[in-house]
């Protein structure tokens, strides 16, 4: 079954996946909404795809980039849409209509793309390109303006740092802290770094992991935050002072970890480099979205189903439903079921000593 904790008669496999194929390629991102009811959806083919939640119908693409989507972030609202491509450049889509209402040229291939909090202003990140370094821009968008008059210069750029061998180091994934106070960079040695939005100075700088950290996910109020890395760990830290609280461990390189809204769970999804797929046993429909214990670090059940490495998860704001996301472009969609729904966590076996205390006290 799909919970090894579920007494036998709840172990039928009752979550059936909806599919979602609208990619010809390995999806890099999904991500829902704030509201809960829009997925959207990103591969290497070039055109991203927006989907209802509960259904799992396809509302819409958006046409227009050259090259694979890195990133996409939509704002609150579900306005506005951005879009982080390997064609160099973030576009700004009408959520709703699909047009575009800005192009932003950067100088190498764009990694991230992210909203602050307020929706007025967005950061991103960019690969060193020739003899451009990487950076970490952000753009002004002014809600009191016209979008037309929306600048496509950044107010600011950040150029990202040489490690201490001269090498660049490319970032991969930005986030806005709660109320702007900083921008939050992961980085491919496995190091986080804290930005000031106004002056571009480093205010901090960690080292969760020794490899790649492939993604960072925040619970909804951003004050916790999973590391996933190629490390074969994905790591809780929390947000105010950094603190390192939990490891995940698994046997293979994790590429996304989501904190469930409702529950002290932990989704993790990973599997091979693409590359060396084929060099294992192939099983079917093995790659599988592990789920954590938060607090006791502890693996207690697998959802299979993908036919190669899962790149993307993402966890519907209500708690009731994920979607994941892998290299064979296809996504899966799963509502839970009620055995899982209702699933009390373990509690701690009390020692014999400890049972005539008073409750009360």
């Amino acid at each position: 079954g799909i919970f090894s904790l579920l007494p036998p008669n709840l172990k039928r496999k009752t979550m059936r996946p909806i599919l979602l194929k609208g990619h010809e390629r390995s999806i890099t991102v999904v991500k829902y909404n704030r509201d809960g009811d829009l997925l959207f959806t990103a591969s290497k083919d070039h055109v991203p795809s927006v989907w209802r939640a509960d259904t799992g119908a396809r509302l819409g693409t958006y046409e227009g980039h050259k090259g694979t989507i890195w990133d996409l972030d939509c704002d609150k609202t579900s306005t506005y849409v951005l879009t982080a491509s390997a064609d160099t450049t973030v576009k700004l889509w009408n959520c709703c209509d699909g047009t575009i209402v800005k192009d932003y040229t950067h100088n190498g291939p764009v990694r991230g793309v992210a909203w602050a909090e307020g929706g007025q202003m967005f950061a991103t990140i960019s690969d060193p390109f020739v003899d451009h370094p990487g950076y970490v821009s952000v753009f002004r968008v002014p809600k009191n303006e016209d979008p037309e008059d929306w600048s496509e210069v950044p107010v600011l750029e950040i150029e990202l740092p040489k490690n201490n061998k001269g090498q660049r180091v490319n970032a991969t994934n930005v986030v806005w802290l709660n109320l702007n106070e900083a921008i939050f960079v992961t980085f491919d040695n496995g190091c986080i770094r804290l930005y000031d939005p106004e002056t571009g100075e480093e205010l901090e700088e960690i080292q969760p992991h020794e490899k790649k950290i492939n993604r960072v996910s925040f619970n909804r109020n951003k004050t916790l935050f999973i590391t996933s890395s190629s490390d074969f760990t994905a790591k809780l830290y929390d947000v105010v002072n950094l603190e390192h609280l939990k490891t995940y461990q698994t046997d293979r390189p994790v590429n996304d970890a989501v904190i469930s809204p409702t529950k002290e769970h932990i989704l993790l999804g990973g599997g091979q480099e693409a590359m060396s797929v084929t060099t294992t046993s192939g099983k079917v429909g093995k790659f599988e979205t592990r789920f954590f214990h938060l607090v006791y670090e502890e693996e207690f059940g697998t959802v299979k189903g993908h036919f190669g490495p899962i790149n993307a998860l993402d966890i519907n704001p209500n708690g009731l439903s994920y979607a994941s996301g892998a290299e064979d472009g296809y996504i899966r969609l799963h509502f839970f079921d009620k055995s899982y729904i209702d699933m009390k966590d373990p509690v701690p076996e009390v020692d014999e000593d400890d049972e005539n205390v008073d409750p009360a006290k």
